[in-house]
């Protein structure tokens, strides 16, 4: 999967130039002066991003470095329009941001199915001589040129859609966590960064409900300045609708890991501090009830009132807790509307 999903592309993108009008004279036996009838230019091809549903990768754009629309052909006699060049159109999953290199400003993010946006826009054709025809220019000989196309890189970043995204340092067991509630069957080994992509799975609830949770690649400290595998997934945190913190129950100390998690997306986007969260203590069926309690005691303490979170322990290896977290995590992400 790690060579399959690709999820970043840049790409230089060339609309198609508009065709030249037609400078062109009726010539027909019996009509010897005949008025201006040049056409005009077909306008030059767009570039276009349109969403697609099925896809969940950028793959197919991968070796696509240059995207190239087909120029408008001129326009000819008989005010016969010229043809308009073809347009390009890129399928991109939902939830693709379009963002000019140069500017680094935001086109377009995609996110419904067959949404469509002019990505660089094609040169208009040019307007042929029976366009300037007046009463006291009857003749006219000139004819515009098409206006050229544009030549723009544009990069394509993919953020992923989910119900909860699962935040956490390297091996917290959010891979392990995925392949217990769901039929995803992530890479999981005892070492940081097994996960190098973002893994979705899909959670069944109480036999008729679901909802899709997101593994995300391990934060370190120091991700959002790129350490570690850098801000490349944190933006994939961006679209899910709550946040699974998942810290182990062997950490020497779980609240400051959790408060060092938190930093790290308040300096890479603060809005995601103001989604909902839920903690997770993970491995739990290597501590006892007493160990718990003080685990409780101590986040009530150092977290108080203000920052106080909803902590569930849980063990994948036993399924401890499992069922109690999908109960708080379905709570929380419908406890509002737009959930």
């Amino acid at each position: 999967m790690e060579q399959n999903f690709i999820d970043y592309v840049k790409l230089c993108c060339r609309s198609g130039k508009g065709g030249t009008g037609s400078s062109h004279f009726r010539r027909e036996k019996y009509i010897p002066r005949g008025g201006p009838d040049g056409g005009d230019g077909g306008r030059g091809g767009h570039v276009i991003l349109k969403g697609n549903a099925q896809l969940w990768t950028m793959l197919h754009l991968k070796y696509r470095k240059h995207v190239m629309a087909e120029d408008g052909e001129r326009g000819a006699g008989s005010l016969c329009s010229g043809k308009q060049g073809q347009d390009v159109i890129l399928e991109v999953p939902l939830g693709t941001i379009a963002r000019d290199v140069e500017t680094g400003k935001i086109d377009v993010e995609i996110n419904e199915d067959g949404q469509e946006y002019i990505l660089v826009e094609g040169g208009m054709g040019g307007k042929g001589n029976s366009y300037f025809k007046t009463s006291t220019n009857q003749a006219p000989t000139y004819a515009q040129p098409g206006i050229p196309g544009k030549e723009e890189w544009k990069v394509l970043e993919l953020k992923l859609l989910a119900d909860v995204g699962l935040v956490g340092f390297p091996n917290a067991g959010k891979s392990t966590l995925l392949s217990v509630v769901s039929a995803a069957k992530p890479e999981i080994a005892d070492y940081p960064f097994t996960t190098l992509v973002p893994n979705l799975g899909m959670v069944y609830y109480r036999d008729k409900f679901s909802f899709v949770m997101a593994d995300i690649p391990g934060i370190i400290e120091g991700a959002h300045q790129g350490k570690g595998l850098g801000v490349r997934f944190l933006r994939h945190i961006e679209r899910n609708a709550c946040l699974l913190f998942m810290v182990p129950a062997d950490t020497d100390d779980i609240v400051a890991a959790y408060k060092v998690l938190l930093n790290e997306l308040d300096q890479y986007n603060p809005d995601l501090l103001h989604k909902d969260r839920v903690l997770a203590v993970t491995k739990c069926d290597i501590i006892d009830d007493e160990l718990k309690l003080m685990i409780e005691k101590d986040l009530k303490k150092k977290l108080g009132k203000k920052d106080a979170v909803k902590t569930v322990f849980i063990s994948a290896a036993t399924g401890a807790g499992i069922d109690k977290l999908k109960d708080e995590l379905w709570a929380v992400m419908n406890k509002k509307e737009e959930y």
